[in-house]
């Protein structure tokens, strides 16, 4: 394998010559010269993002390619295009003797060097007046000396191999070159061989050549030489910043090839150890990874000392943290830290205190010890400090990373919200600036979890949708599946079962492929499945569901959370509320000590008064009730606060104060069913049911008065079915049924009382035969 020439890259320098003699158009300007650039400039700089591999094909420019990229455009010379011109060009390199003199006039398309070198020939000055010569330091003055300059160091087998690799890729055109040239035989791709003393079929003839044409196979092209170590290098730098940049696994296509390369006995860089750990890591292959990761560093380290030394470490400590092993990750991360200090290292220290700083807000008992040697300091400190540093290093994706996390550190605590919209707002600035396209994905994230927590659920939806029509090609995979997990939910609160499933269903199988992310999207999937599951009264069902969550691996701590959450509904629906009450105790004690999000502790504690009203003891929930009404008014999480307000009315009714509670449930409906959660709209209407019926009670004589309240209460009971009905509630829908049929026999209408009874059998049933 050449270390730089190819024959497709002599076929770019024809096609270079031809442009600098003038021949192209000033049409075919523009066209040529932007494929001339595609090839010659480092394959991500202009590749698109939405590919998912660049094979061999991608980097290196087949005959084919030239041909359609230069066919459809006419010379300068009448009645010839520039394909015809190219074409005649490569065939004249007919010898090693004639590639040697390609070669040579080279340096004839440069302009003269400032540093007094000798002047060219007469003749060949003549023929550099007529061109149009390149700067030695532009794009195509850059390749140009750089292929001269190669083809002087080859050695004499190698000039050999890339001659014979030359026939080899030019031979698909020989029928074209004879059409064109009807004196052309089977042996003209060497003029030697057109000699008539030299004999065709000798010694001579079948050592040089052999069989000719040979196989195309893949491995053969490689065999060929029609790749360089250049190209494979370039090839596997681009993987390498596809992969960090998408997060996914080697595509198919990709491991095939490198598959090839392997097999074809080639000389493979060594920053292929660095793709085989990039994809053993993602696809969960641990010890292969680390194999792989060791084998990288090792070659790295004999050639640049100890330079790269922290981003092995850096590497080592991700991976160890994926693995579960997060006390071997902070020991590799805070050597890391050192180690980008010792050698003045500002990006790797930037991202790697980053880093800590964010697995710290996971796994809080894991980062106790460095907390208790300031390393970090307070977590508001530690923003403030990586804020400085990113800007002092123009890392401007860690800028944008660090004032997210500060607005989330905001929401978190329950400070002020405008705090909060004024960090995403500098964040989102600088996105559009500075052009941080990979940022996307947690800004729309956090501007559409903000929106929620505000109770504005269309906007939270706008944004889901925004960023998957708009940004998801060129975001990492990560951000695109919880996102599209994101919008699932949402489609779920409102009862489109079906879509949020189909919704979980577009996310990419490739992206599936990273086992991260693949147990990611399958806790979710199963947490939707499981809340089906039990407002469909399928308990059993949900009891496997359960099991299964809490043997998958996650690592995400808002998932367990969630996963905790439905474990304690699951034994409520099944009545079971000692058990629930013990869990819950212990879900409320855990995100205490580890200081978790304000709206997941909130959740939590409105479920206890809520657990508190089921057991028929609502009054023992007022306080909690009360205080998740506070803070969550001053933190402004609107949605916990009308289940707050519901609670609240639930107690009132207990209390027997019928009109506080329909005072306070007609207030905040309006608001809460802005929230777009049926859940929450059915407890509402629910609650304020049964505020008119007892209005209703006591309206004793008042016949008018009585019936205008009954039939209120008819009324929301009527949209808190519809609500239950929406999210497939069983229980919700049947406890509704019920107590229609209870006021339309008191109000004495048999008729009406007994199709409600029946409706309330039908749904029974239906849920039995669905069981």
């Amino acid at each position: 394998m050449s270390r730089h020439l190819t024959p497709s890259k002599i076929g770019l320098l024809a096609l270079i010559r031809l442009y600098s003699d003038g021949v192209v158009p000033s049409s075919a300007t523009i066209p040529i010269l932007s494929f001339l650039i595609s090839y010659l400039l480092p394959v991500h700089s202009h590749t698109s993002q939405e590919n998912d591999s660049v094979s061999q094909d991608g980097f290196t420019v087949s005959i084919q390619k030239l041909q359609s990229a230069t066919i459809s455009y006419a010379s300068a010379i009448p009645g010839r295009t520039v394909w015809d011109l190219l074409l005649k060009l490569l065939w004249a390199i007919n010898s090693l003797d004639a590639l040697h003199a390609f070669f040579s006039e080279l340096p004839l398309l440069l302009e003269k060097p400032l540093d007094g070198s000798p002047d060219v020939p007469d003749d060949q000055k003549l023929l550099q007046q007529k061109r149009m010569l390149f700067s030695r330091n532009s794009p195509l003055g850059a390749f140009v000396r750089r292929s001269q300059l190669e083809f002087t160091r080859l050695q004499f087998h190698d000039g050999n191999n890339l001659w014979k690799s030359l026939i080899i890729y030019r031979a698909p055109t020989m029928a074209i070159w004879k059409r064109r040239n009807p004196t052309a035989g089977p042996r003209s791709y060497d003029s030697n061989l057109q000699i008539e003393s030299f004999d065709r079929n000798g010694t001579l003839s079948s050592l040089l050549y052999g069989n000719f044409p040979p196989s195309s196979s893949k491995n053969d092209r490689l065999k060929h030489g029609n790749t360089s170590t250049d190209d494979m290098e370039k090839l596997l730098d681009y993987q390498v910043s596809r992969m960090q940049r998408s997060g996914n696994r080697v595509p198919q296509a990709m491991r095939s090839h490198l598959r090839a390369m392997a097999q074809s006995g080639l000389i493979i860089p060594s920053v292929a150890s660095y793709v085989h750990f990039l994809d053993a890591w993602k696809s969960g292959d641990y010890p292969s990874a680390f194999d792989s990761l060791h084998r990288y560093f090792d070659y790295t380290m004999q050639s640049r000392d100890r330079s790269l030394y922290q981003y092995a470490l850096l590497n080592l400590a991700i991976l160890q943290a994926d693995f579960g092993c997060f006390s071997e990750a902070v020991k590799a991360m805070q050597e890391t830290i050192a180690t980008a200090r010792e050698n003045h290292d500002m990006p790797c220290l930037n991202y790697s205190l980053s880093w800590l700083y964010q697995f710290g807000r996971s796994h809080r008992e894991e980062m106790a010890e460095i907390r208790k040697k300031g390393v970090l300091g307070s977590e508001k400190e530690a923003l403030s400090f990586l804020k400085a540093k990113a800007k002092e290093s123009n890392m401007w994706n860690l800028l944008s990373t660090t004032l997210l996390s500060e607005a989330n550190l905001t929401l978190s605590n329950g400070d002020n919200v405008s705090q909060a919209f004024e960090s995403i707002i500098k964040a989102s600035h600088l996105n559009v600036t500075k052009n941080t396209t990979e940022a996307y994905g947690g800004l729309m994230l956090m501007q559409s979890s903000i929106f929620e927590r505000l109770g504005v659920a269309c906007q939270a939806w706008s944004y889901c949708e925004l960023f998957l029509q708009c940004y998801a090609e060129q975001s990492p995979s990560e951000d695109v599946i919880q996102i599209q997990c994101k919008s699932a939910y949402i489609l779920a609160r409102k009862g489109r079962w079906e879509e949020a499933l189909c919704r979980m269903d577009q996310v990419d199988h490739e992206a599936l492929r990273t086992l991260k992310y693949q147990q990611f999207w399958t806790t979710n999937l199963g947490i939707l499945r499981l809340r089906r599951h039990l407002h469909r009264e399928e308990l059993d069902t949900g009891d496997h569901v359960l099991a299964q969550l809490r043997a998958a691996p996650t690592g995400v701590p808002e998932l367990q959370y969630y996963i905790s959450l439905i474990e304690i509904q699951l034994h409520m629906r099944r009545s079971d509320y000692a058990h629930a009450l013990s869990l819950l105790e212990k879900l409320l004690s855990d995100l205490e000590q580890q200081e978790a999000d304000i709206f997941q502790q909130l959740k939590a504690m409105i479920l206890k008064a809520q657990l508190f009203d089921q057991a028929g003891v609502p009054q023992k929930g007022f306080s909690v009730a009360l205080r998740v009404a506070s803070l969550a008014h001053r933190a402004r999480l609107l949605p916990v606060l009308w289940e707050a307000v519901g609670a609240i009315g639930r107690v009132l009714v207990s209390m027997k104060e019928f009109g506080a509670t329909v005072r306070l449930i007609e207030n905040v409906l309006p608001q809460a069913l802005e929230c777009e959660d049926c859940d929450l709209a059915a407890y509402l209407f629910s609650c304020l049911a049964d505020g008119y019926m007892g209005m209703a009670g006591q309206a004793k004589g008042e016949f008018l008065q009585r019936k205008e309240k009954l039939t209120k209460a008819l009324e929301a009971l009527e949209r808190a079915f519809e609500e239950f009905a929406r999210i497939e509630d069983i229980r919700g829908q049947c406890e509704m049924m019920a107590k229609k049929a209870t006021i339309m026999h008191r109000n004495g209408d048999s008729v009406l009382a007994n199709d409600c009874a029946a409706r309330y059998l039908d749904i029974r049933k239906a849920a039995k035969m669905q069981g």
